[in-house]
């Protein structure tokens, strides 16, 4: 089981940039397809960025143009510009539920807060 641990969130005002990162207890695997999710208050988790094989992205269309992923041998990276409200959320970061059946566990996430 890979241990997955997200840092990186703060408070910011509209407009400002984050980076998030999620360091795991392993380095990924070629198999591994990555994503990171979001979670706010009253509503579902949503998937908001992927990454996979031959580094193929996914952006939902509420972030696209906005936040970029990108990866390191045990790292996954979330850029975060032009930050609006509706991003706040706790972030995570997993699997690419797509295409694995099974997740990792999830981490604690790392909560970004987007107000003026």
């Amino acid at each position: 089981q890979v241990q997955l641990v997200e840092s990186g969130g703060d408070w910011v005002q509209p407009g400002g940039s984050l980076k998030l990162s999620c360091a795991a207890s392993r380095r990924f695997f070629t198999s591994d397809r990555l994503a990171w999710y979001r979670l706010a208050p009253g509503k579902q988790r949503e998937l908001v960025a992927g990454l996979s094989s031959f580094d193929r992205m996914f952006y939902a269309d509420s972030v696209k143009g906005r936040f970029t992923i990108s990866k390191d041998m045990d790292t996954l990276y979330l850029q975060m510009n032009s930050l609006k409200p509706e991003d706040t959320a706790n972030y995570y970061c997993n699997r690419d539920n797509r295409y694995h059946h099974t997740l990792w566990d999830w981490g604690p996430g790392t909560q970004v807060t987007v107000s003026s």
